[in-house]
């Protein structure tokens, strides 16, 4: 049997990508993105579509996979990053940091600042994330040597 899960989230595409159904049904899987991304955080994903892996480097919101997409796949009336898409990070109960173990490097990394630490009595540093800071870059992942952050899209309130 082959199918989707129900109430999974779709794959994480390029920046400014439509809406999913949107987006499959504009994308040609021409690979222009791909290619234009100088940091080869792109990739051709399941069924030939673009992807975004953040296992190597965050994106900078450079624009080049917008300028290169001449299909409309990637629309942006302005390419600000807080328009990039709507995922933002989350922090796993396996952090370092959360499990006393001194470990900075998502905050280091977050040119946002939406990560802090706060800290405690013993040493101790608890990781706070702003999601209103968050604009979803993937800096934060490239460098967390748990892999203890996930970029999900928030539910609604």
């Amino acid at each position: 049997m082959r199918g989707k899960i129900r109430n999974q989230q779709p794959p994480m595409r390029p920046p400014w990508a439509e809406g999913e159904d949107d987006f499959v049904q504009l994308c040609s899987r021409c690979d222009d993105c791909i290619n234009a991304c100088e940091d080869r955080l792109l990739f051709r994903g399941s069924g030939g579509f673009p992807e975004i892996s953040f296992q190597s480097a965050g994106c900078d919101f450079c624009g080049d996979c917008l300028t290169a997409c001449t299909a409309g796949a990637l629309q942006a009336p302005v390419p600000a990053p807080s328009l990039a898409w709507r995922h933002r990070a989350s922090i796993k109960p396996e952090c370092l940091s959360l499990n006393g173990i001194v470990c900075r490097s998502c905050g280091d990394a977050c040119d946002t600042d939406a990560i802090r630490f706060r800290l405690e009595t013993g040493g101790r540093a608890t990781p706070l994330l702003d999601q209103e800071l968050c604009n979803g870059c993937g800096e934060c992942l490239a460098v967390c040597p748990t892999q203890s952050i996930s970029l999900q899209i928030p539910e609604a309130s």
